[in-house]
């Protein structure tokens, strides 16, 4: 199996144990067994049952030879003879008949027909007993068609014989005293089919004619009409031209008239082309034109040779011939057929446009030098702007054939290059999208059929205009197949014409698998191409005036990338010509140039900054337009409210990120605007944007906020602090107080934005502003957390708070002072479970906060461990081993990355990690490397040894109670499995268990009210007690775990949820195996729900107790156990109260507990 290039270069990311495996088959292993099943139809074939047995076992072995058919062909004589021995005998049976042509049908279907009908017997003994077989058969029996089938097959060769069939006809008499007909009647009779024109031909033509012309509805596919078209073109393919010529003009005459071109059925149009091609064809004399261009020998062995011996290998001239030209009869039927396939080469379909431009060819080539070139003329005329795309390429495939045909002289080259060049780059926008792809694949096949066809001497005054077209389809065309389409066109024209300026090095870096990938052809293929001096200032002028304004956002933004890329090849050019046009398209009424034009004079602009560094060559000519951009959409009051405007909707969320762009590339550019009022401009696009950030679809909201941020980050480094690094305080005041501020507001994407901004500002001007920032940071994330809503802003927020920690001074970064402050609210944020419709979105916020508590972990022990104490160091670890512990598996597995990358970080070291020896045992750094986290079933064998630390148990039983009481199957399946392996290791030590049961209590204690916790809590409190972990301590009477879960179970009593109450029932079962007075007390609890208010209570607190006492037999005495069973599974716990509350009762007083007394509802009158 071949693998591209471009996915087995990234070794790290394929696997070296994959390998692919196909089903070869080295021959035909069940021939013995076909033999037999094959020997066995004259018994089977009686008995229907039997019969599908045989067939479908048949069937099995034939499909298993798709793939390799070949592997049949030395044994499909010896099974046809078989089966045809059967059906040549005289007192064969109908069934045997019809069961051996389905099993020819079968090897048929498998190996194809072509290649099965030739090993049909086709001697003139055949030809009367296939017609006789075909004869008896009903054409309306849709059971027995494979025998119809194979018949007419076999019919088929029989009429290859070498004879006159008129010599066949014996007038055999027939059994009913009848003559036999004609044979060749007969066959026509059957398939409509004549070889022998003198009778049959004309009877055939008039029964196809009639049957196109009776045909109504050519907007359906009839059947008929369908066979009538194809036989008459197999017809006129394969007839002789002396025979068919007087037919030619009716047949065309009819199909003019039915207009088959205007049909809505394409299979339709695509044979009335075919058949009007082979009509042409008729009425032309078969001839090679002497007039066509012949570039010589096609064989690459032949040219060698030739040139060894002469090295005259030139083309041949055509030369004019008047006794030739004399020779042509151009009968006047032809016109009509050249402008009918002309219509068919702008069919809306590729399958007739296909069929009409080597119907195009194939005339061409018949005709005197002068009518040839009126149809290249009529060519030419399909590729103008006022035609659409399916007439181009039509247009196109057509020049390809007449090309490839050698009947485009070279003469007419200098008009068909240039149309060629521009179909190469043919793009016509229809609404959101555009055409034109398959007239730029067309064109590259164009180019491809002139390097074959041309001698490179035809070829040189266009290879400049040939070779960077091709390129910039090769680098620059969105589809994958122009651009694979173009490189194999290029090569092609490099290795036969050799004339291509830096062929070979070009050929070499953009090959087939190169042009795959589309950022590698606009960022790295065109930038070396472009070092080619031929090849730079067309490519530049290619991305400037069709890729800039293209209707693909992304295309736009990668012309622009490349156009930086490459504006080192021609940084004159660039500054000159190309940003002055940029400058005007930024005015453009058309919004996708203008969204194009800004963001690559922004582009450029950086890169001529670039080169001016490196050359010390600046140049700031065009600084005034640049500044004018902005203030066309900013400046005035109108084009304010414009702006404003255009803010809403798919125009804002194209040009504000514009701008932002153009704002950022030109503050790094560091452009001489100090204290120049378009500063003010610019800081007032970005404040706008970011509080209207909630008119703008939410999708692009994330991509304006980063280009935002980009911008202000590049505006504060530029503008807002001199060459010293003073900041210009009143600005920083100003920002800071602004962007916090925002924190407060009602619109989530402004208060993300307002986190992002404080977040970029540099260094200087976090400056003696860190408390402030965090102050307003830590408010948001509290906040908001208690109220369980602006998710997205907490983790922004969250991820802002390591990065100014981070990126701040050493008089403004975490100190003993405000270390415990931001710690506790990023552990805070460890415990962010917000629900919504989109469900656990306070994962987002978790995992920002393992990432920034990693952060800011590593940034102080690097430079401060003396601020990482113990206090804050254990609880981090802690709440890392919960989030570990946890179901979901993406935050699982970065819970574990995160704990492992502080545990096993010795540059700096982590201080204070609790149990770091025996962590360091159980996670192993050669280990754990090499393992996928995020499954369950390698993740929690290692998570669930932490519950032996004590450090670590409390918080790690806290995620694991989440995953064990889950619905999702494999997590819940592996988590338990791991839990209960701990469980057992501990078995025979009641202290460590006691332990184990403490630590259990206090979750249940201190989750009484989260649900979140507390149902999966009692789920997998539930599996515990099934597979008896807490043995040792049934033994013991009144044990204290059981009271104290009895209690807590207790207050779910009055819970209105469901699945909470089913799980208390289920608890209050497994509760029963412990000994003691707390026995009648579970007994008391499940009597006590048998009368819930929820009838599904009532029923699945039966059905548990039935299994329960099933179960555990020692818990009632053997004389009232089968009186109770009875009870609980006869009795409908779904009825009413009071008929089961008397039940219950009975219950009660069997398993001597007292009945529950009702208590009388108090109402307090209030005077």
């Amino acid at each position: 199996m071949e693998v591209e290039n471009g996915a087995s270069a990234g070794g790290d990311d394929v696997d070296a144990d994959i390998i692919a495996k196909t089903c070869l088959l080295g021959g035909f292993s069940e021939a013995n067994e076909t033999r037999s099943i094959l020997s066995s139809l004259p018994e089977v074939h009686g008995d229907q049952r039997t019969t599908e047995h045989v067939t479908q076992r048949f069937l099995v072995i034939m499909n298993g030879y798709q793939e390799q058919p070949h592997l049949l062909d030395p044994h499909l004589e010896w099974m046809m003879n078989m089966m045809l021995e059967y059906v040549r005998r005289e007192d064969c049976p109908p069934s045997l008949l019809h069961l051996s042509f389905k099993f020819l049908y079968i090897i048929c279907k498998v190996r194809s027909y072509k290649i099965f009908m030739q090993i049909l017997p086709h001697e003139v003994s055949d030809v009367e007993p296939v017609l006789q077989m075909i004869s008896r058969q009903d054409p309306k029996d849709l059971e027995t068609w494979e025998t119809r089938y194979m018949l007419l097959l076999w019919l088929s060769m029989t009429c290859l014989i070498p004879f006159d069939l008129s010599r066949l006809d014996g007038y055999l008499m027939s059994t009913g005293g009848k003559k036999e007909d004609l044979v060749m009647n007969r066959i026509l009779a059957i398939a409509k089919v004549s070889k022998v024109k003198q009778k049959c031909l004309g009877e055939f033509l008039d029964w196809s004619l009639t049957m196109i012309s009776q045909s109504r509805d050519t907007s359906v596919r009839d059947m008929v009409l369908d066979g009538a078209l194809q036989s008459l073109a197999k017809l006129f393919k394969h007839g002789k031209r002396d025979d068919l010529l007087q037919y030619a003009p009716t047949v065309l005459q009819c199909l003019e008239q039915k207009r088959l071109s205007e049909s809505t059925e394409a299979m339709l149009r695509k044979l009335n082309v075919k058949l009007i091609q082979r009509l042409g064809l008729t009425f032309l004399k078969p001839r090679l034109a002497a007039w066509r261009y012949q570039r010589g020998s096609r064989s690459l062995v032949a040219n060698l040779s030739m040139s060894l011996q002469s090295s005259s290998g030139a083309a041949q001239t055509p030369q004019d011939s008047d006794e030739q030209e004399e020779d042509y009869d151009i009968p006047e039927e032809l016109e009509a057929v050249i402008e009918l396939l002309l219509i068919g080469l702008k069919d809306k379909e590729t399958i007739v446009r296909w069929s009409a431009a080597k119907g195009i060819g194939r005339v061409t080539g018949r005709l005197p030098k002068e009518l040839a070139d009126e149809v290249v003329g009529s060519l030419l005329d399909c590729l103008s702007f006022q035609e659409t795309d399916s007439a181009w390429h039509g247009g196109c495939l057509a020049l390809a054939e007449l090309g490839r045909r050698g009947l485009l002289l070279p003469s007419r080259l200098k008009d068909v290059v240039p149309l060629i060049v521009k179909s190469l780059t043919y793009d016509e926008k229809r609404g959101a999208c555009s055409v034109g792809s398959n007239v730029r694949d067309a064109a590259c096949y164009v180019c491809w059929s002139f390097a074959r066809a041309y001698e490179p001497k035809e070829l040189e005054p266009f290879v400049s205009q040939i070779a960077s077209t091709l390129l910039i389809t090769t680098v620059f065309d969105r589809n994958i197949n122009c651009r694979r389409a173009a490189s194999a066109a290029f090569q092609e024209n490099v290795g036969r014409q050799g004339t291509f300026p830096h062929g070979i090095d070009i050929v070499t870096a953009a090959d087939y698998f190169a042009v795959g990938n589309l950022n590698n052809c606009y960022l790295n293929i065109s930038v070396f191409i472009a070092g080619f001096p031929e090849y730079t200032k067309c490519m530049i002028d290619h991305l400037t005036a069709m890729k800039i304004n293209h209707w693909d956002c992304a295309i736009r933004e990668l012309a622009t990338k490349a156009l930086h890329n490459l504006t080192p090849q021609a940084p004159d050019y660039m500054a000159t010509t190309v940003l002055p046009q940029l400058l005007k398209m930024a005015g453009d009424t058309d919004l996708h140039s203008r969204h194009g034009a800004i963001l690559a004079c922004g582009e450029i602009t950086h890169a001529l900054y670039k080169v001016a560094l490196q050359t010390n060559r600046y140049s700031y000519k065009c600084v005034d337009e640049l500044k004018t951009i902005h203030f066309k959409v900013s400046a005035d009051e109108a084009a304010c409210k414009c702006f404003r405007r255009n803010r809403r909707g798919f125009g804002g969320a194209l040009m504000r990120p514009a701008i932002c762009s153009l704002i950022e590339k030109l503050s790094l550019s560091k452009l001489p605007l100090k204290n120049d009022p378009v500063l003010t401009g610019w800081q007032w696009v970005i404040d706008d944007t970011l509080q209207t950030l909630h008119l703008i679809s939410s999708g692009n909201a994330d991509d304006i906020i980063a280009a935002v941020v980009s911008a202000l980050s590049a505006l504060c480094e530029g503008y807002y602090q001199d060459e010293t690094g003073q900041v210009d305080s009143q600005m920083q005041d100003v920002l800071v107080s602004q962007y916090t501020e925002g924190l407060k507001s009602p619109q989530i994407l402004t208060r993300c934005g307002s986190a992002r901004a404080l977040g970029c500002l540099p260094k200087v001007m976090i400056h003696n502003k860190l408390s402030q920032i965090l102050e307003g940071l830590e408010q948001m994330c509290t906040i908001t957390q208690k109220e369980g809503s602006f998710t997205e802003a907490r983790r922004d927020a969250v991820r802002v708070i390591a990065g100014v920690c981070a990126h701040g001074r050493p008089d403004s970064v975490l100190c003993s002072e405000n270390a415990a402050e931001v710690f506790g609210v990023l552990l805070s944020c460890l415990n962010d479970y917000t629900m919504s419709s989109r469900g656990d979105v306070g994962a987002w916020v978790r995992e920002a906060a393992m990432t920034s508590l990693m952060e800011l972990s590593i940034l102080m022990a690097s430079s401060a461990p003396d601020v990482l104490v113990p206090e804050l160091v254990k609880p981090l670890m802690c709440c890392l081993a919960q989030q570990a512990a946890e179901k979901i598996d993406r935050y699982r597995a970065h819970a574990i990355k995160v704990f492992l990358r502080l545990l096993h970080s010795t540059d700096p070291a982590i201080p204070h990690i609790p149990h770091r020896e025996e962590l360091l045992h159980i996670f192993p750094a050669e280990t754990v490397a090499s393992l996928n986290w995020k499954a369950p079933s390698e993740a929690f064998k290692y998570i669930t040894q932490l519950l032996g630390l004590p450090e670590y148990q409390y918080h790690t039983l806290l995620g694991l109670s989440v995953s064990v009481g889950g619905i999702t199957e494999s997590t819940v399946h592996f988590s338990s499995q791991s839990l209960f392996d701990f469980l057992k290791g501990i078995q025979g030590d009641s202290e460590t268990l006691g332990q184990f049961g403490d630590t259990l209590l206090r979750i249940f204690r201190d989750s009484l009210h989260n649900d979140r916790v507390s149902v999966p809590l009692l789920k997998m409190l539930n599996q515990l007690l099934n597979n008896s972990c807490f043995e040792i301590f049934t033994t013991q009477e009144n044990h204290q775990f059981c009271v104290d879960i009895l209690d807590l179970c207790k207050e779910f009593k009055k819970s209105k949820d469901i699945s909470k109450l089913s799980a208390c029932v289920s608890v209050f079962c497994g509760l029963i195996q412990f000994q003691g007075k707390v026995r009648k007390r579970v007994l008391s609890q499940l009597l006590l729900l048998l009368c819930h208010p929820f009838p599904v209570i009532r029923k699945t607190t039966a059905n548990q107790m039935y299994e329960m006492l099933l179960t555990y037999d020692d818990i009632i005495d053997a004389e009232i156990l089968e009186d109770v069973m009875t009870c609980l599974s006869d009795t409908n716990w779904l009825s009413d109260l009071a008929i089961v509350r008397t039940h219950r009762n009975q219950l009660c007083d069997w398993l001597e507990v007292p009945r529950p007394q009702l208590v009388a509802k108090v109402t307090v009158y209030h005077y």
